[in-house]
């Protein structure tokens, strides 16, 4: 009998080639009409595949999850990323961050390569094909526009994501099937997502009228942020939304900050709106006299701040403090921002949370369901973005394919036996 593979992201995709090359009859079903949606969603502003640095800091990215994934990640890092793309012929640039893409930042060619590569290796997609957990029998069932159907398998991978972008087919619906048959799920929890803002004063739920009229989807940059221990300082970029704050620099920070509101009701994320400019040099310029010119004109010609930069400081700070050379330099170097709440997990990039690793043995197995496979998404580890959300999907749907192979092989062992 054949393999199944359930999900037609990068982790499933990996599976599928990974099987299929090693002569494995390998099915792969999707919900969605079409393979790779969230893959090509992730390319609409150039597809970042996955990043340059070093192994050992490459690993780090992955927090408390990076000793799990240290086998998967070491045998297929950001280099061998970059040599797989090489092998559908899509060649891959570094970026001035680091980050890796292919020469026409696009998704759509590279997916085609890929895509057609498996089908010449014998892959058989099913679209159209919501998995809906195992009929009696251990087969599984799917659900089709023409009614359910069951498919009968050796083994099956499962690489069904997260449970951010649902309109993509990420919905988290596996959770309760695997928790009623004894797997251990953490709770999904949006990761890599924008924040809301606790109200700026009496009356608001969050921004200011004002401020939302007039600045909503606008860039603070350049721009630096770190926690309010002063601990985590990165430099980067992030947008204003009508409720609050999202972007790269706020993903960097998401997961600390989500922990701190879930614990504490809220968190403090300090923006440091001068980050080319030392304490002392902003200390030295807003204490210069500035005669009859106002506050505003000041900082313009003196620090170039202006626009919605000087909106957030008339936003968060008291006239007191606007007024006082001391704390306003403070505040221009670490301007706090309260954080109320995560935005919904739908709207996050990715999510925390899913099947723990001490669910999985070595090979990626569920332990409580021999036979049954996981990867991607759908595991608990997070990361930022930069490409290591994509990279460790490949590397753990690659390395539960392999387990696959080794349970098959052990399985035929002991019937030979």
């Amino acid at each position: 009998m054949p393999v199944a593979v359930i999900g037609g992201g990068a982790a499933g995709l990996m599976a599928a080639e990974v099987l299929s090359q090693r002569g494995v009859e390998v099915d792969l079903f999707d919900a969605m009409p079409s393979v790779g949606r969230k893959f090509l969603l992730a390319g609409r502003g150039g597809l970042n595949l996955t990043h340059a640095e070093p192994t050992a800091a490459l690993l780090q990215r992955y927090g408390e999850s990076s000793a799990a994934l240290r086998d998967a990640l070491l045998a297929f890092d950001g280099q061998a990323v970059r040599g797989w793309a090489a092998g559908l012929g899509i060649e891959t640039f570094v970026g001035s961050s680091g980050r890796v893409f292919p020469q026409d930042m696009k998704a759509a060619p590279l997916l085609r390569a890929w895509l057609h590569r498996l089908r010449e290796a014998g892959v058989r997609f099913h679209a159209r094909h919501r998995w809906t957990g195992w009929a009696e029998d251990g087969t599984l069932r799917f659900g089709t526009p023409a009614g359910e159907v069951t498919f009968p398998c050796d083994a099956t991978v499962l690489a069904l994501g997260g449970a951010s972008w649902k309109r993509l087919g990420s919905d988290g619906a596996w959770a309760p099937w695997l928790q009623a048959r004894g797997v251990d799920i953490a709770p999904l929890r949006p990761s890599n997502c924008g924040f809301d803002v606790a109200p700026t004063g009496p009356g608001r739920s969050s921004w200011s009228d004002h401020l939302r009229q007039r600045f909503p989807g606008q860039p603070v940059k350049p721009a630096a942020a770190r926690h309010a221990d002063g601990s985590g300082r990165q430099q980067g970029e992030f947008v204003l939304t009508d409720t609050g704050v999202e972007g790269s620099l706020v993903y960097a920070f998401s997961a600390r900050l989500r922990e701190e509101i879930a614990a504490h009701g809220q968190a403090t994320w300090l923006v440091d709106l001068l980050p080319q400019h030392t304490e002392e040099q902003v200390l030295a310029e807003v204490s210069r006299p500035r005669g009859p010119r106002s506050l505003s004109t000041h900082l313009k010609s003196r620090l170039g701040i202006q626009g919605l930069k000087m909106t957030l400081l008339h936003e968060l700070l008291t006239r007191e403090q606007l007024d006082d050379p001391h704390a306003l330099a403070r505040a221009l170097k670490g301007l706090p921002l309260v954080l109320a709440r995560p935005r919904p997990i739908d709207e996050a990039i990715s999510t925390a949370g899913g099947v723990s690793f001490a669910a999985l043995d070595a090979r990626y197995m569920l332990r409580a369901l021999p036979g049954v496979f996981a990867a991607g998404e759908m595991l608990d580890w997070e990361a930022p973005t930069g490409g290591y959300l994509l990279t460790a999907s490949f590397a753990t749907g690659r390395a539960a394919a392999l387990g696959v192979m080794e349970w098959l092989a052990g399985r035929e062992t002991a019937r030979e036996g």
